[in-house]
Parts: C-alpha cells; structure tokens; sequence
C-alpha cells in the first residue's frame, strides 16, 4: 500500500525543527506524544469494539462500525489517517463533518471518505462518534448532537478542556469516553520525536509500548479510569444487544484470548462488585453500567485492575498485539 499521506502536508505530524525550535523541542516532544497515544488509544477502542460486534452480531455480517469524526482539524486529520491505515474499517462506514467541508473534501474525498456540514446527521448514523472540535465550538455542537444521539453511541471526547461530567451534562447522554492525560516527571522528547510519520510511527513496537495503558511511560500518563470505561463501554455493548451475563463475560475475555485469559478472566463481581453480583442471575443480561461513574469514582473494576499486577501486564500485552495486528489495509490514491 502506497503513503496515503503523500503531498499532504496536513496529514504528518513533525514537519521538522529549525534551529530556534530546538529550544523548545521538548514542548514539541509533547504534541508528538499527544497525537500518537491519542490516536493509539482510539484505535485500540475501535479495533475491540468492531471485535465483539462480530461475536455478538455475526449474522449481521462484517460487523463493521460505523464511525464519525467531527472536526477536521489536526487531531481530526490524523485520526483518520490512522483509521483508513490501521483498521479493518471501511472508508465506507466512516464519515467526517467539519464546518469546511469543500476544503476537507480535497484531501478525504480520494480516501472514500463522506465529508459534509451536518452534525446531526453525523449523530444520528453514527455508532461510535469522535469529537475533534475546539472547546469553543462544544456548546453549539452538543446542541446541534443533544436529540440526535442514540443511547448506544458511544462519544469518544478529544476535548481536554471539558471534563467527561460537564460533557455528559451537556449531551444529556452517559455513554461517552475521555481520556485524561497528565505529563509526569522525565523527558520525553527521546520517546515521541520519532513520531514524523503517524502510520510509521503505528507500526513501532517501541512506541507501542510506551502508550500501554495502565503502564504508560515517555512522560505522559493515561487515568487507569479510561481502561476500566473502555471494558465498561464493551459490557453495555452487550446489554444492548440483550446477551445474558455469561455470555458477555465470556465475548469479553475472549477479546483476550491467548494473552491473559489463561491466567485471571473477569467475572460478573469484577465489574458490579459482589453484593450486586450474587442478585445477577446468568440467564440475564448486565446492567447499563454508567461510563461516567466509571472514570471518576472508585468502582470494583477499578480495584480489580490496580490490586493485580499480573492483570495490569496482560492488559498491557493484549494492547500490544491488537494494535501491532494490522488489519485487511484499503489502498488509496490521493493526490
């Protein structure tokens, strides 16, 4: 497969230093790394998603996602690129909506991309939605989204100025996912600056590595929070489709397989504690559990993940071997 990014400048994340900006390299260093685990991350979501579709839904065929980008600025940009790159997704089954759209659709239209102005529409198609916006276009886009989200899309935010709180108040939705990052001590610029190229730097096991969640290094840090939503968000894809708790644990653990299953699996009091657990009879589905409370409070999982250190490793391992698994590539000629 050729470069999809060749000629165009605003798919590539480093144009390079000039000799003033190596004073503030490690700011740049920073971004890198932003973009890359960001991105990382969101592959990481959808290649397990599209994942249990298939289990839970094979009749329905690929079980490919439908996913939305709003926002066609350099993170919006990058994701897709990263999408069309590194999934399994069908430029098809993606669609992008940004207050330009002729000017987008210059570089997305060759992809097979759909590009428009229309964020309700985005919404209501969409089965996972990105948000890529600046935080001062949140209040008109979460009016324009607010009545067009079905219960079972799950918001992906970019948006680091809005706590997942705010965001959940102003779609008037619960199923939504937001990374928090934090810068720590140490210098990264070691790490990301070799991120010039995102679809090169995708295929690095290094930086791989360096983004695992629950053991993330290269001076940022990713809130364990987001690991315990993402497996949260999986089982309420299963309520939804109706699976009895059995089932989905087992869908779930089998998303690990060969990886870390042989040594813990998670169990119904993994995710509810044990209380609620023992009221759960199997022949019944989990239920909807609130991703909110999921990335701000204390919750069972959360103690589950943290007070074993085999699991945080094999978590770390089934990351790994998702993200280096590339997926059926579709070629693009762009110009």
């Amino acid at each position: 497969m050729g470069d999809v990014t060749a000629g165009l400048n605003s798919l590539t994340t480093d144009p390079g230093f000039t000799e003033d900006e190596e004073t503030v390299k490690h700011l740049r260093a920073r971004a890198a790394g932003l973009t890359f685990s960001g991105c990382a991350h969101a592959l990481y979501l959808c290649k397990l998603v599209r994942s249990l579709r298939c289990a839970v839904t094979p009749a329905a065929g690929d079980g490919d996602l439908s996913v939305a980008i709003l926002g066609a600025g350099h993170l919006g940009k990058q994701l897709l690129l990263s999408l069309l790159e590194m999934t399994d997704i069908k430029p098809s089954h993606i669609k992008v909506s940004t207050r330009r759209p002729k000017s987008a659709g210059v570089e997305f239209v060759p992809t097979g991309v759909e590009c428009f102005f229309d964020n309700r529409r985005l919404a209501a198609w969409a089965d996972v939605l990105f948000l890529c916006c600046l935080p001062s276009h949140l209040p008109r886009v979460c009016c324009h989204l607010r009545s067009h989200l079905s219960k079972h899309c799950l918001v992906y935010s970019f948006i680091s100025a809005v706590p997942v709180t705010r965001l959940a108040e102003l779609l008037g939705h619960d199923f939504i996912l937001k990374p928090q990052y934090e810068f720590v001590g140490g210098d990264a610029a070691d790490v990301w600056l070799s991120c010039s190229s995102l679809s090169k730097a995708l295929k690095d096991p290094s930086l791989i590595e360096a983004s695992c969640p629950l053991t993330v290094s290269g001076g940022i840090s990713l809130s364990e929070n987001w690991f315990c939503a993402v497996l949260c968000s999986l089982l309420n894809i299963c309520t939804s489709a109706g699976l009895r708790s059995s089932d989905a644990l087992s869908r779930i653990n089998r998303l690990f397989e060969g990886t870390w299953t042989n040594v813990v699996q998670f169990t119904t009091s993994s995710f509810i504690g044990s209380s609620q657990a023992s009221s759960l009879r199997e022949d019944e589905p989990f239920p909807w559990i609130s991703l909110t409370d999921a990335q701000t409070k204390e919750t069972p999982l959360l103690k589950f993940l943290l007070s074993n250190e085999c699991v945080q490793q094999c978590v770390s391992a089934a990351y790994k071997s998702l993200l280096l698994t590339p997926g059926n590539l579709h070629t693009h000629t762009l110009k």
